[in-house]
């Protein structure tokens, strides 16, 4: 997200617009406010390597402070705008953060961070000029501060959360480049071009910002020196108008916007002027091969798909040509050598679905976390899995079949049912539960718990309202069922393990293969 150069030559052009207010932030603009955050981190003691964390809505500031840390050697943690305090207290301990940027937006949650955050050392509040306590106003905390590059910058990279198979988020972590942000100008362009990304495009960016692609999006955007148009939060008939009025040429979606854009009425559809448009990705959730069909007729033959994960540890490609020869494939290996191997480690044949493992990209660590680290790679460490089971085809094609850890994916969010299933079996009026995915037209997953009641409980629709109120008092919203049902008992092995499959079979009869 370094702008230097562009801030130079181009100090007038349009670094960023957002969507709904229509703020313009100039390249000029944001090399200043980039550069007076660099020195306050400089000033507050931080060094390279250390850790800040950025908890907001889709924000041009959020974007300024990813740019602060990365040219002041930290790792920069975007955390998601849903969580609860409690979530997002454990990623700002466990990322080990000593400032945190905020916004008046996120008050609520952020004035409860202080007490459960004890080892951050400034909290900074975006929006909120009488910022009180432990928060310091974010424009008069940076406004004395030169306007001009820190003398010592070094390249600071994103440390992003995963969620893991426990529900704890895990912290993907890579080793600092030794070089400057100048001298890396092309960081990220790598994955710019697989992209398609170019010089001169204007980006639309429909997704939370705090998302791994979205992030790693717009900052190749800013590295190109483009325009990055940002919506506040997704609206299919507002991205058709966006597209329109900036001429936008690129975006990335994922597959549950293509599905609320195909349910536009047809009248808007039609009159929508996509003429601009070069190229849109996709990625997060296989996309159903109705709406990509749809899609690309609609579109045209403009749709890049890819299949990676957060951790970054292999990455598949395709283009729309191709997948129309072989639909419902996520592509073929870019980054990577693609295995596809059995429980015992043996590789599969074509159309055998096994673990899916990536071999020669596994430079990314858990933050603090070698178990977790050792787990995900095989005994000689050179390959990794994020668990996910799949095929290939004789070409070899990837198609995704299912995850080991039944993960939820719900509008391209994934959603790990462990958390939400601890938390379920506290309740009271709880015996037992289990939180499955079962199908949804419009999210593509819809979350829903199986709850077996506490001896003498009477199931019904004020127990449901009772249990999603629960949820959606300790967890981010997007986590809590949408709906619940009752048993009389759940589906357990003899060892306790919860024999999910037979729960989610049902759900699933006569809707084609269950995928993730």
């Amino acid at each position: 997200m370094y702008a230097a150069e562009h801030a130079r030559k181009n100090p007038d052009k349009p670094a960023i617009i957002m969507a709904t207010s229509g703020e313009v932030v100039t390249y000029g603009q944001y090399e200043k406010m980039a550069n007076r955050l660099a020195h306050l981190l400089r000033d507050s003691g931080l060094q390279r390597g250390d850790h800040m964390a950025i908890f907001m809505e889709n924000h041009p500031t959020m974007l300024v402070s990813e740019g602060a840390g990365e040219r002041t050697g930290l790792y920069f943690t975007c955390i998601n705008s849903y969580l609860s305090p409690e979530e997002v207290a454990y990623i700002v301990n466990d990322s080990e953060s000593r400032v945190v940027v905020t916004s008046a937006a996120k008050a609520e949650v952020a004035h409860q961070l202080p007490a459960l955050c004890p080892k951050v050392e400034r909290w900074l509040m975006v929006g909120d000029e009488a910022a009180t306590g432990p928060f310091e106003s974010f424009d008069a905390a940076v406004s004395g501060y030169p306007d001009t590059p820190i003398a010592d910058e070094q390249l600071g990279i994103p440390m992003l959360y995963s969620s893991g198979t426990t529900g704890r988020p895990k912290g993907i972590y890579r080793r600092l480049p030794d070089t400057t942000p100048g001298q890396n100008a092309l960081a990220g362009v790598g994955l710019g071009s697989i992209w398609r990304f170019r010089e001169g495009m204007v980006y639309l960016n429909p997704a939370p910002l705090y998302h791994s692609a979205p992030q790693a999006s717009v900052a190749i955007t800013i590295r190109l020196g483009a325009t990055a148009v940002i919506m506040e939060h997704f609206d299919p008939a507002q991205f058709l108008e966006l597209v329109a009025r900036y001429r936008v040429t690129h975006s990335q979606m994922v597959p549950t916007m293509f599905s609320r854009l195909l349910k536009l009425p047809e009248e808007v559809r039609r009159a929508a002027d996509l003429s601009s448009l070069e190229v849109i990705v996709h990625a997060a959730a296989p996309c159903p091969i109705p709406v990509k069909e749809q899609m690309i007729e609609w579109f045209g033959p403009i749709l890049l798909e890819y299949y990676a994960a957060t951790e970054a540890n292999g990455f598949t490609l395709v283009d729309s040509v191709d997948w129309l020869a072989h639909k419902g494939t996520v592509g073929r290996a870019l980054l990577g050598q693609l295995l596809i191997l059995d429980e015992d480690g043996n590789e599969c044949p074509p159309g055998v679905p096994g673990t899916v493992w990536f071999k020669g990209a596994t430079n990314f660590e858990y933050f603090n976390d070698p178990e977790k680290t050792a787990e995900s790679r095989d005994p000689t460490g050179e390959a990794s899995t994020v668990g996910d089971v799949g095929y290939v085809d004789e070409e070899g094609y990837l198609y995704l079949t299912d995850r080991k850890t039944y993960m939820i994916i719900s509008g391209g969010v994934n959603i790990y049912p462990q958390e939400t299933e601890n938390l379920l079996v506290t309740h009271p009026k709880v015996m037992d539960a289990a939180v499955i995915g079962v199908p949804d037209e419009d999210l593509g997953e819809a979350v829903k718990a199986v709850v077996q009641p506490a001896e003498g409980v009477e199931p019904g629709p004020e127990l449901e309202r009772e249990l999603i109120a629960f949820c959606r008092e300790h967890l981010a919203h997007f986590k809590c069922p949408r709906s619940v049902d009752f048993v009389a008992e759940l589906p357990r092995l003899p060892t306790g393990k919860l024999y999910k499959r037979l729960l989610r079979d049902k759900y699933w009869e006569g809707h084609g293969t269950r995928i993730v």
